[in-house]
């Protein structure tokens, strides 16, 4: 069985990342959009990244342009944009798919490891967050409508209860 350390992705700034760099560490991966109603939640991840990021855990986010054109920029515009707007400092890489045919491998992994509502493996919507073990195996799946801050009680158990 696939663990999410057995894949890799290229960061914003083009470099070749294994998710085996973070082995060992609580993952919160998410698909995310700069033009989305849903743009907001960039706030509440990076305070959930700060707040544990000292005991092990990260967030990983993945630009996807595959839900009403909402992430249309290149790379260099997406991570100004999450600087400037959000003071985005955890893991960003380029945009990718998480659906249909071109889906980047690890999405269709993290989708055969924790369907969604009745089974479904689809990606609805930007910001569908996976809650990753340090082992790397897929813990929960979260709606896009879940608010970052909803998920400290579910990193917090991962991490071993309060520091």
């Amino acid at each position: 069985m696939s663990t999410a350390h057995d894949f890799a992705a290229r960061s914003l700034d083009g470099r070749h990342v294994p998710l085996s760099e973070f082995a060992g560490r609580v993952m919160l991966i998410v698909n995310t959009a700069s033009r989305c109603g849903l743009t907001p939640q960039y706030a509440g991840l990076e305070a959930l990244y700060r707040e544990h990021r000292d005991r092990g855990f990260v967030v990983l986010g993945f630009p996807c342009n595959q839900f009403a054109a909402q992430e249309p920029g290149s790379a260099e515009q997406i991570g100004a944009f999450c600087q400037k707007n959000y003071g985005v400092s955890f893991p960003m890489f380029e945009k990718i798919e998480v659906n249909g045919e071109n889906a980047h491998p690890l999405w269709r992994w993290l989708k055969a490891s924790a369907p969604g509502a009745f089974g479904s493996e689809r990606i609805k919507w930007n910001f569908t967050k996976f809650l990753v073990n340090r082992e790397g195996a897929v813990v929960q799946r979260y709606a896009p409508t879940t608010k970052p801050e909803d998920l400290a009680g579910d990193v917090e158990a991962l991490l071993g209860g309060k520091g």
